[in-house]
């Protein structure tokens, strides 16, 4: 069934202190016009600056996920992120007057509750679902994590982590719906450390908004009561602290058996929020956090950015691998017949690489003088036809393509390793090397049946038309 997006009806607030800087802070909520996303806004600096909520913005994955833009930061953005997520709220502007939110009991149940309160209106524009129709993996083997994105119909968390501590030990949570099951089951799981971790952490500076009322802390070792003590001290707790017999300290009860594993999946919900669209896919993880959601969300967003490419040029559906046919990149390049040197697109990572193919058939004008008697495709027109699929590449990363042109400034390094003559297809790789302003340097290597025939080095600037 088609969704529409959805925003609020009402503007709504939450005070309280954020974790790690231990500020007084206020996070508003205020409704935002259709496909707009999700925007940070720091109401406390001169210029009310914005940080849009996506991937390309973290500046820092360390033990929160922190976004910035222009030298402003806001931390510990994943629980605001997952209650928005969550309640699948498409367009809303978080104002904050700090730069971090409040973290209340340290799950997402606070935003959720008053998100809530505030309701919520349809809009009119459809929701931009990113489909996942390939499987996508990622893996950090020193540290044991795997990471595994399924196509699916809907949106799922399979999440499992395995933590060597007989208070916690193996635990696994599946989420099938995020309708029916975000606020019941995962929205109150809170924040949880380790004991060991608890004045490390402090002592650099972090969690000086922490206690033990807004974070579960795992005992993982024997305590003496002379370091009891000095706990209380260093949280400033009028109390004493004791160990309890959960094996969390005070003597906390968990709200769920597993709700550790919960508030992974919680963190997740919020990191993958940062794709800037809803998700259709099935996700499995297993010993992740933030480092690893942050580059699982970068190749997810790739794939996001190259199914827009395709949205945008291809208006009928392309042969099985092809990702841009001749008409779509007609759409793109300037370049007409007889000085169009790519046929079709196989593959294109925005900002990254492009792969383009050549078929150099007999009827090229150009044999008719290079040479009638010995035809061979001109080196010229061999780096010609990279330069070409460079364009693509680079024209794609700017703003209104059809209003610019790519001019080449220099070409060095160029090597003709063998001849390319009439019948071969030339397989062309163009890879992004820098960017600087308007200008791009791009290495271009051609192949034909898997030999090297061709490479060169590229500078182009963009102009307008």
């Amino acid at each position: 069934m088609l969704k529409n997006q959805r925003t609020l009806a009402k503007p709504c607030s939450l005070s309280g202190t954020g974790l790690h800087t231990g500020n007084r802070t206020t996070v508003t909520f205020r409704p935002s016009a259709e496909n707009t996303g999700i925007r940070f806004r720091r109401v406390d600096l001169p210029e009310k600056p914005e940080i849009p909520a996506d991937i390309d913005h973290v500046v820092d994955n360390l033990r929160d996920t922190t976004i910035g833009q222009g030298g402003v930061q806001i931390r510990q953005v994943e629980h605001v992120l997952a209650a928005v997520y969550g309640l699948e709220i498409d367009n809303v502007v978080i104002e904050l007057d700090s730069n971090e939110p409040p973290v209340g009991d340290g799950s997402a149940m606070p935003f959720v509750e008053i998100l809530q309160r505030a309701g919520f209106e349809e809009q009119d524009s459809p929701k931009d679902y990113l489909t996942i129709e390939e499987t996508i993996a990622y893996s950090d083997k020193e540290k044991g994590i795997d990471m595994v994105v399924f196509p699916s119909d809907d949106f799922r968390i399979t999440f499992m982590v395995d933590y060597q501590n007989p208070a916690l030990g193996t635990q696994y949570t599946s989420m099938y719906s995020l309708t029916d099951e975000f606020v019941k089951e995962f929205a109150s799981a809170r924040t949880f450390c380790f004991l060991h971790e608890v004045e490390a952490l402090h002592d650099k500076g972090l969690i000086q908004g922490g206690n033990l009322g807004n974070a579960v802390v795992i005992i993982d070792r024997k305590l003496e009561n002379n370091e009891l003590q000095a706990l209380a001290r260093k949280f400033g707790l009028k109390d004493e602290i004791v160990p309890g017999s959960t094996g969390i300290l005070g003597g906390k009860e968990l709200r769920y058996p597993n709700e550790p594993v919960r508030h992974k999946t919680l963190d997740l919900i919020g990191d993958l929020a940062l794709i800037g669209r809803p998700l259709k896919a099935h996700v499995m993880a297993a010993r992740s956090g933030h480092a690893a959601h942050v580059e699982l969300v970068k190749q997810i967003r790739k794939l996001y950015k190259k199914q827009q490419i395709t949205h945008k040029y291809q208006t009928q559906p392309a042969k099985k691998g092809v990702f841009l046919d001749a008409q779509a990149i007609q759409r793109i390049l300037p370049h007409r017949y007889p000085f169009l040197l790519v046929d079709r697109i196989v593959d294109l990572i925005p900002g990254e690489r492009v792969i383009g193919i050549k078929n150099v058939s007999m009827n090229e004008p150009f044999f008719t003088g290079h040479f009638p008697s010995h035809p061979i495709m001109p080196g010229v027109l061999i780096v010609e036809a990279m330069a070409q699929t460079g364009a693509i590449l680079i024209l794609d990363s700017i703003e209104e393509p059809e209003k610019k042109l790519a001019y080449f400034m220099s070409i060095d390094q160029v090597k003709f390793r063998k001849p390319v003559v009439p019948g071969d297809q030339l397989q062309i790789e163009v890879s992004l090397v820098r960017s600087r302003a308007s200008s791009y340097k791009m290495a271009g290597k051609a192949y034909v049946s898997g030999e090297l025939v061709c490479e060169a080095e590229l500078m182009a600037g963009i102009v307008n038309r």
